[in-house]
């Protein structure tokens, strides 16, 4: 059985998270003051005891120069006597009915293993942030510039990524934690991280596309295994009705088309329908 958690088996997921992910309790401590809460994080329950969970954080994500509401994907896990059962599947694809239940057109996430890249795929996950090879500014630099003001710290830290598209923002209560974590490990070298993407609403996606590229006209049909409310034609641009034939891709290409990603290694007319970008991924409390 799938249910939310409250307070009476918030005890069971920080034992979870210890056994599967064996973080020391000062970071748990900070993660689960920051960022864990009972509303966003989904129980698979065994006979009355959590068997496997994840949660649903919530973030903004800049998407074709706006801001849209993205769930990040944290703490999935099965506790060892109850894996290879399909309970994270199962709670894979709640998630997914939440987020639209929401509105949240996209769902994002750090597969920690490489292997676990394939695994997300299954689920019509894509890799669509690459890891960095360039150190991300120095959270110790920035915040030794305003000792005793955290507020002014965020602004210029905001200031760096705000504008940037295809990138997950923080709030400032984002940037507190990942200074308190930071602080925590000594201030260790960031990198942008490896990430996928996985698209919920793929119509919504495509509007806010077409209303920022709309000399570009397509017809698209797009193919989700999963959920099929994405398997439809989709159109945009200021003369898509002339466009022929239509296009065919999964869910999962669809990702990479609309973040961007590589897509200039793609073959015509993809290449040129879907501007290549940058897709930015980085200081996740994870």
């Amino acid at each position: 059985m799938i249910r939310f958690a409250d307070e009476t088996t918030r005890p069971q997921v920080w034992e979870m998270w210890k056994t599967v992910f064996g973080d020391p309790d000062a970071y748990m401590e900070l993660y689960f003051r920051h960022k864990y809460r009972d509303e966003n994080t989904l129980l698979y329950m065994e006979d009355g005891k959590v068997a496997a969970s994840l949660q649903m954080l919530p973030y903004l994500f800049t998407f074709c120069g706006t801001e849209i509401p993205a769930f990040y994907l944290s703490g999935v896990a099965t506790l060892p006597i109850y894996r290879k059962r399909g309970y994270v599947r199962q709670l894979l694809m709640r998630s997914f009915e939440e987020a639209a239940r929401r509105d949240v057109p996209l769902i994002l996430l750090v597969p920690q293993k490489e292997w676990l890249l394939n695994f997300y795929g299954r689920f019509g996950f894509a890799q669509a942030f690459d890891a960095g090879t360039v150190e991300l500014p120095s959270l110790r630099e920035l915040t030794g510039k305003y000792p005793g003001d955290l507020h002014a710290a965020f602004r210029e830290f905001n200031a760096l990524f705000r504008q940037k598209d295809m990138t997950v923002q923080k709030s400032f209560n984002d940037f507190r934690a990942i200074v308190e974590e930071a602080t925590l490990y000594d201030f260790p070298p960031a990198k942008n991280l490896t990430g996928m993407a996985r698209v919920i609403d793929a119509g919504k996606l495509l509007s806010l596309f077409t209303g920022r590229y709309n000399r570009k006209s397509f017809s698209m049909n797009v193919r989700d295994e999963l959920l099929k409310s994405n398997n439809a034609l989709f159109t945009g641009g200021q003369d898509a009705s002339a466009v022929a034939p239509a296009l065919t891709v999964d869910i999962r290409e669809l990702a990479q088309l609309l973040l961007g990603y590589h897509t200039s290694e793609k073959a015509e007319p993809l290449s040129a329908l879907f501007p290549e970008k940058e897709p930015q991924m980085h200081f996740m409390l994870e």
